[in-house]
């Protein structure tokens, strides 16, 4: 295929040798399969803040730490140096999560580096070779439902022990390989305690994974994962090795107005974005 204008700079570098086509087109990126030497993997080739259709991107930014008190300044201030540095951290954010799940046994794709906005990485594939299913497109037996369902649920309690909240998860951003799911898409990652909205993210992306393996075991609607790791979190008693139950004791003497209304706009608006990645895939096809 023609070399895409953004990835000419990496294969004249030789850091890519080949394009070999176009996998998807998302809402904050566009994702190639190349050939890197013997080696085939992706390249994920950032939209730009202006032609990115992320809604509310300050929501997932909040607390985010800047490499320099310089550039935090500049960033609060929205000068022109400041929007290229958020653009930077809006992508690093992708690279340094990727790192820091996997030291925390979180499977994600492997990170090769970012240049220029590009990020290479590993290729999740199926046992063919062909490029792995999200998990939208699987469907499976009440028990594998149960057991990969355990296991998202222990990726996602790793994520916020290493201080991330995904801040965008749903059966859309999951690949399924023979081994089993693999998280991706995390330029959003959020900061677990920097974040005033990080709760309700958390127990979006929780409620999200949950419903789509429900589909095929209902029981799993019955659980609390969410709430349960968020308690446990605030009241510094999660791990790494946390042994979750699923099951957590509603305090109805209070109610968090603020938490619910958050919740409740979160799942709106990740609706919103579900449905304008169908109808993106449709006219794909």
């Amino acid at each position: 295929m023609k070399i895409p204008k953004r990835l000419l700079p990496l294969v004249e570098e030789g850091i890519i040798d080949d394009v070999l086509n176009q996998l998807m087109s998302g809402k904050e990126a566009t994702v190639y399969r190349v050939r890197c030497g013997d080696e085939i993997r992706c390249a994920k080739v950032y939209k730009e803040a202006t032609k990115r259709s992320f809604k509310k991107a300050s929501q997932y930014t909040e607390g985010r730490k800047g490499r320099s008190s310089r550039r935090a300044r500049a960033m609060e201030k929205g000068s022109k140096y400041g929007k290229s540095q958020q653009e930077e951290a809006w992508q690093n954010a992708e690279v340094d999560a990727l790192y820091t799940l996997a030291e925390h046994d979180v499977r994600v794709p492997q990170p090769y580096g970012c240049f220029d906005g590009v990020l290479l990485m590993e290729l999740i594939t199926d046992e063919e070779g062909d490029v792995a299913p999200r998990l939208n497109d699987v469907v499976m037996p009440a028990e594998q439902a149960i057991e990969d369902h355990a296991l998202m649920m222990i990726y996602i309690m790793r994520m916020l022990c290493a201080g991330i909240v995904h801040g965008d998860l749903s059966e859309f951003n999951v690949l399924v390989d023979a081994y089993g799911p693999v998280v991706i898409d995390l330029p959003q990652a959020v900061d677990a305690s920097a974040n005033n909205n990080a709760k309700a993210m958390l127990l979006r992306d929780v409620n999200n994974i949950t419903s789509y393996y429900a589909q095929f075991a209902p029981t799993l609607a019955l659980t609390k994962f969410g709430e349960e790791m968020w308690a446990l979190y605030e009241a510094g008693e999660l791990s790494d090795t946390t042994k979750l139950t699923g099951q957590f004791a509603e305090d109805t003497q209070s109610a968090d107005v603020e938490t619910v209304l958050a919740e409740i706009q979160a799942a709106f608006e990740q609706e919103q974005d579900r449905l304008a990645y169908l109808k993106e895939a449709a006219e794909q096809d």
